[in-house]
């Protein structure tokens, strides 16, 4: 029988993104096997190893994860292996040399390169060498968004090169309407009443996310519009520095952090506007998730959120670390119905290409079995 491996650093990256393309295999008569970091339970997953990945490279457990990842490829004699996240991603593609000469098929989907137009130079010192060495054994290397995919046909003499728009998203967990009684229930659970205007941003608490911009604007519009508030789901390092942050500026009713979250969709339905301020991004599925929940945006100028956002047509841009720009973004969507229903109308019409049906269909002809 014919094997493919997944491997990513971490499971819940698995489980979030990649089920679907666990189950094409399995109805295609693969038997599917999954290399990560995490004990949780993988749907379609005949066999699922724990390798002690990290997330930083610099760490002794990705040594020992390398060398159990090399026996667990030569062992197995894969069909095909398709990695994802940085460090699995190298470590994969390193283990794999020898099969490769075998007749294994390597991909690999990055989702979101850290070196771009604008990046620190720092990130084209450190990441751009690794990836260009790397791509010479890689048959297909996978971008998710335009910029990405533009920069490695230049940069790059991987075999193949390949573009997706994402990795798709199901509409059918975010395409549906609660009642008005049903949405106050739920914000009653967050002390937000029905004449609040509720702002939502899912993302990891880390400075990359850059919820401080968010915390700042909140700051200048607290006094003036009280009845702005915005809600926080995610955890991360910051969570901590943010509670303190909050407290001190009186914010406490004002900014909801809610950590962690599984219900996601509710939470949209509830929203009136949907806020990301990432200095870098793959291609977010949080902000595909909001335009297929009717939510008009507000977004910063960076790769992958400007590829899904079309300044003062389905949203609007503001640039990185402009909180003043910011504020008045958000005033005027508060402020004005009619731009609200514009955007809202217009990004229901763009987010057809990232829906989960449309990407499947171009991972098939990539993966081409």
């Amino acid at each position: 029988m014919k094997k493919v491996l997944f491997v990513a650093s971490v499971t819940r990256h698995i489980n979030t993104f990649h089920i679907p393309y666990l189950k094409y295999f399995k109805d295609n008569g693969y038997e599917v096997h999954v290399a990560s970091n995490g004990e949780e339970n993988i749907k379609y997953c005949d066999k699922h190893f724990n390798i002690p990945f990290e997330r930083s490279p610099f760490k002794k457990n990705n040594l020992k994860a390398y060398k159990q990842l090399k026996e667990l490829i030569k062992n197995e004699e894969y069909t095909i292996i398709h990695c994802h996240t940085p460090v699995a991603s190298a470590l994969t593609r390193l283990a794999a040399k020898s099969a490769r000469r075998k007749g294994t098929k390597v991909f690999y989907t990055a989702h979101g390169f850290h070196f771009y137009k604008g990046a620190p130079t720092k990130n084209w010192l450190m990441y751009y060498p690794v990836e260009k060495y790397l791509s010479r054994y890689t048959d297909t290397l996978i971008t998710i968004n335009e910029e990405d995919f533009e920069l490695a046909k230049k940069k790059f003499k991987t075999k193949r090169i390949a573009h997706t728009h994402g990795v798709g998203v199901d509409p059918n967990r975010f395409n549906f309407a609660l009642s008005d009684v049903d949405k106050n229930v739920i914000r009653e659970q967050f002390n937000v009443s029905e004449l609040d205007f509720l702002m939502m941003y899912t993302a990891e608490l880390n400075n990359n996310k850059n919820q401080q911009m968010l915390i700042d604007a909140m700051k200048i519009l607290k006094n003036k519009y009280p009845t702005i508030k915005l809600m926080l789901v995610g955890d991360g390092v910051l969570r901590e520095k943010f509670e303190r942050e909050i407290k001190e500026n009186f914010l406490q009713n004002n900014i909801l952090l809610l950590g962690y979250r599984t219900d996601i969709p509710e939470l949209l339905q509830i929203a009136d506007l949907y806020v990301a301020t990432s200095k870098r991004e793959g291609l977010p599925i949080n902000i595909i998730e909001a335009m297929i929940s009717g939510l008009p945006l507000v977004v910063t100028n960076c790769r992958g959120q400007r590829e899904l956002v079309e300044d003062g047509k389905n949203g609007y841009i503001v640039e990185i670390g402009d909180v003043n720009a910011l504020v008045q973004k958000i005033i005027n969507i508060y402020s004005d119905t009619r731009i609200r229903d514009q955007v809202v109308s217009n990004a229901k019409e763009k987010v057809n290409d990232y829906l989960l049906d449309n990407v499947m269909k171009e991972m098939i002809e990539i993966y081409d079995l």
